[in-house]
């Protein structure tokens, strides 16, 4: 009887009701699940979910069954809209969407207008995907177009923010385009959202950007302008539009494609413009502004490296709707992206302090463009000398070859400094790294910099409010006897130290020239200071201050997202940043991005030639931009290395600890345990005052990395390198590319 009922059940099983291939679809991809995970699920191919999804094939058993459960249970999580024309069940044999999209017709002649190939009707709203999955979906199913965008949507997926607030913005700041398995062009948005494409050329794609999609972010500031919309094109995409894939050897050398190319040809036809970058990775397709109205349009194009993945990981290898995840929190945290991240650093800081404003009305009740106090202003100003990198203009008069010294060049730059370890660190078992959170961002919050050009000043009296460079001989400053606090002293082993003046370390031998927070440090430590000439800049301020709490805000909150919360207990914060990655691999490739846009941006501030047939003593591109700033990027710099050394000394003050290596924001301890809890100096739960302190927040420190005493001096042995730099090691043990100084 049993063997009946098992026939009986399987007969049953056999006419399991499946909704229509696109309700399948749709299911799946609003739950967030790939076809792969479907298919191992459900022990079948990948290809053999696709096609029951194409309608290409049905399901038979077991397989049936249990595939009708899951459809199911995924239908009642996410009901069908009652706007879509598809039926939300169907029966055992697949049924034929009779509201389908008629096929496209054929692209139109090149000579043809591009406008007319877009119309407002083809531009639709697909179906987001669910709020429940805690990243955005693969591909959503397409579904019948409907004549008008819905108007109600699904919330987005988990920890995806969207720029919606506004009605021009509507559909976010960005979208990823693709074409699918059955040759449609979708744009992936942010929060889930996909929309049908009808462009079928770039300049149509441009219009309907500007005119269609809704995409673009507000501004950041009350003079600044709104984001342009950002498009990103996947293979598959640049393959419809007739662009290459990956670029040939020679265009990437030149970082674009022919001006001769047949899609810029369509562009010139059609009254675009491209930026002197022309047609590379990060294209800006516009047109002249009338009046205040922007027409450009932002192109990234992943397969032609427009994301470095030493900044973006594997992020141009993801699935359409993740990248559009991955790339719309950087836009709403940070800011939509203009290039590398690099290029958005310094685009960052022009977007929060835009350099000029409407005025006031005058007489007659017009408005100008006028100055925007606390910007660097519309026009680039000349550095001081010391300032300028070797090749500047300013420069042109020194003999050819002639290098200059600390007393002729301005040299601040991150710590690259080691030392051998004493007989008592090598009795001990561990190393361990600790590096600072986002030093360099912290090295910029509250900083006075000059915004304006630079005065010669002879003889000046030291001013520790006044940003500049100072001509100043600290080679009197010993770190043996410093002051620690308000009438303070400590007794410190200064050949255990590096000398918070120099780079490398070594103490200075005369005078030389430094920015105002290392002067300043040498009259902190207690000594005097007698500067023999200085540039300074009286117009000043703290314009890196806003820079910094966004980029603060934004690495924060992905943090969170990822479980390392501000504020958390020295041991429960460790435990959160161990794997932290694995959590959401999409969210820490935003962490990483978000870094690299702090490192990057002051990087900018003193970019140097690149390429473009440039010789020693000519301008370069980068000195036309008012942000080519070099003295910004070293007061920065130097803040940041003394808030390090600064630490350094409180700790050896108080443990009598000393560091065997630092290397930028990382510093290196000998200690008896594996763990930082081991050599710093918590006391019921609170850190050293001035010291080390375990945390997420900029200028607090994370684990970096720990090895064993033995691997450090069998390294340094192995390499014949008694002082190489273990923190340039010290997170995974791996050595290469060692330089011991031969």
């Amino acid at each position: 009887m049993s063997e009946l009922f098992d026939r009986i059940d399987a007969l049953v099983a056999s006419r399991s009701p499946l909704p229509p291939p696109t309700e399948r679809k749709r299911l799946r991809a609003a739950h967030g699940l790939t076809l792969d995970e479907v298919a191992a699920a459900l022990d079948v191919r990948r290809a053999t979910v696709s096609g029951w999804e194409s309608g290409k094939t049905e399901p038979r058993p077991p397989e049936r069954e249990a595939y009708a459960r899951l459809l199911s249970k995924l239908a009642e999580l996410y009901p069908s809209d009652p706007n879509s024309a598809t039926p939300a069940t169907d029966t055992a044999a697949p049924q034929t969407v009779t509201n389908a999209p008629a096929p496209a017709t054929e692209p139109r002649p090149e000579s043809a207008s591009p406008a007319a190939d877009v119309t407002p009707q083809e531009h639709t709203q697909l179906r987001p995907a669910g709020a429940a999955a805690p990243v955005a979906s693969p591909r959503p199913a397409r579904t019948a177009r409907p004549s008008r965008r819905p108007a109600a949507r699904k919330a987005a997926p988990a920890n995806t923010p969207t720029d919606g607030a506004e009605p021009r913005f509507a559909d976010g700041p960005l979208a990823v385009v693709d074409v699918d398995a059955d040759g449609q062009v979708l744009a992936y948005c942010t929060g889930g959202l996909v929309l049908d494409v009808p462009a079928k050329s770039i300049p149509s794609l441009v219009e309907w950007t500007l005119k269609e999609a809704k995409l673009g972010q507000p501004k950041l500031s009350g003079p600044g302008k709104d984001a342009d919309p950002l498009i990103v094109l996947t293979p598959s995409a640049l393959e419809r539009y007739g662009l290459p894939v990956v670029l040939t050897d020679e265009e990437r050398l030149a970082g674009r494609i022919p001006e001769g190319h047949k899609v810029i040809k369509q562009l010139v036809r059609a009254e675009w413009k491209l930026t002197k970058r022309g047609f590379g990775p990060w294209a800006r397709i516009y047109r002249p502004a009338q009046g205040s109205e922007r027409a450009c349009v932002q192109l990234c194009i992943p397969s032609w490296n427009a994301l470095d993945t030493r900044h973006w990981g594997e992020a141009g290898q993801l699935p359409p709707a993740e990248l559009a995840r991955v790339l719309g929190v950087y836009a709403s945290r940070v800011m939509t992206p203009r290039g590398s991240t690099a290029v958005t650093g310094l685009e960052l800081m022009t977007a929060l302090h835009p350099p000029t404003r409407a005025s006031e009305p005058d007489a007659d009740g017009k408005r100008h463009s006028e100055h925007n106090p606390g910007s660097l202003g519309k026009d680039p100003v000349d550095c001081a000398p010391c300032e300028a990198p070797d090749g500047h203009p300013l420069l042109n008069d020194l003999p050819r070859f002639h290098v200059r010294g600390p007393g002729e060049k301005l040299f601040e730059e991150a710590y690259d400094w080691a030392r051998p370890m004493t007989d008592g660190e090598c009795t001990l078992r561990h190393l361990v790294g600790i590096d600072v959170n986002m030093a360099f961002a912290a090295g910029a919050n509250g900083l006075t910099v000059g915004l304006g050009a630079p005065t010669h000043v002879k003889a000046p009296v030291f001013d520790a409010k006044l940003p500049g460079s100072w001509l100043v001989d600290l080679s009197h400053v010993d770190l043996s006897r410093v002051k620690v606090a308000k009438d303070t002293w400590a007794e410190l082993d200064a050949s255990l130290l590096p000398s918070p003046f120099t780079p490398k370390g070594e103490r200075p031998e005369g005078p030389a020239w430094y920015a105002t927070p290392t002067v300043a440090y040498a009259v902190e430590l207690g000594y005097d200071v007698t500067p023999i000439e200085a540039y300074v800049r009286y117009e000043n301020g703290r314009y890196l201050d806003g820079w910094y709490q966004r980029l603060r805000d934004a690495f924060l909150a992905t943090m969170a997202d990822l479980g390392v919360h501000a504020d958390l207990p020295p041991a429960d914060f460790l435990a959160a940043m161990d794997g932290y990655k694995e959590r959401d691999p999409e969210l820490a490739i935003v962490v990483s991005a978000v870094k690299a846009t702090v490192k990057g941006g002051l990087g900018k501030l003193r970019e140097r030639p690149r390429g473009e047939g440039w010789r020693p003593g000519e301008p370069w591109r980068a000195l036309s931009r008012p942000t080519w700033r070099p003295d910004i990027r070293a007061a920065v710099i130097s803040r940041t290395r003394i808030n390090l050394h600064r630490k350094i000394v409180k700790h050896a003050a108080f443990t009598g600890q000393y560091p065997v290596a630092v290397l930028s924001d990382c510093v290196v301890y000998a200690a008896d345990g594996t763990s930082p809890l081991d050599f710093l100096p918590y006391r019921d739960g609170k850190p050293l005052p001035g010291g080390f302190k375990l945390g997420i927040n900029p200028g607090l420190v994370k684990h970096e990395g720990t090895q064993s005493v033995l691997w450090g001096e069998e390294v340094r042995e192995r390499f014949n390198a008694p002082e190489l730099n273990l923190a340039r090691y010290i997170k995974d043990g791996t050595v290469t590319d060692v330089d011991n100084g031969e």
